[in-house]
């Protein structure tokens, strides 16, 4: 039997999480990972790896839709970057 493949991505965002002691459930979904408060299931943010190293664009839930999360548009970034923009942006937890 082979052995299942893994996600280093998702394995990184989940860790990420679990370091900060938890609360947020990450679903991959089409070509990116939703991250939902583990409680209430709100939306918190979306990353989506852009195919360059471990670049990921950063949205947000603006209770409709996902969005640009910066003023300038859909911000790109690292991925340990992104985990602690979210973390530390009280704005992706407004709707969460």
């Amino acid at each position: 039997m082979p052995a299942a493949s893994t996600d280093p991505m998702r394995e990184r965002i989940e860790a990420f999480n679990q370091a900060r002691g938890g609360g947020v459930a990450v679903h991959k979904a089409g070509r990116g990972y939703s991250l939902l408060n583990a409680r209430t299931g709100a939306p918190v943010a979306r990353l989506k790896p852009i195919g360059d190293a471990d670049k990921v664009q950063v949205l947000w839930w603006n209770g409709q839709r996902w969005g640009a999360s910066g003023p300038f548009g859909v911000t790109t970034m690292p991925l340990d970057a992104a985990l602690n923009y979210v973390a530390s942006e009280p704005h992706f937890w407004i709707n969460a």
